[in-house]
């Protein structure tokens, strides 16, 4: 899976790496650097949030897949049924 970001989010996400590690870890890098690194998490750490959000999601559609009888049934011909009881 490759992972594209936009030039403004690669941008921003690069600030923030940068801001983390300067904060937390008393780290400095420059924007190479950050971008090498984003570069490397994204395509390492990237599959992992991916397949998750794709099981999370699965998960959610088949608990609504499941619902589906239930909530969308229309009892079919009762027509005669109303009528009858005149």
């Amino acid at each position: 899976m490759n992972m594209k970001l936009t030039g403004q989010e690669r941008d921003e996400a690069i600030h923030s790496l940068k801001k983390y590690l300067s904060s937390e870890l008393d780290v400095e890098l420059r924007d190479l650097q950050a971008g090498a690194l984003l570069d490397y998490i994204l395509k390492e750490f990237g599959p992992l949030s991916f397949n998750h959000g794709v099981a999370t999601a699965e998960a959610y559609f088949r608990a609504r897949l499941e619902e589906l009888p239930d909530t969308c049934y229309e009892q079919p011909l009762t027509h005669w049924q109303s009528k009858g009881k005149r």
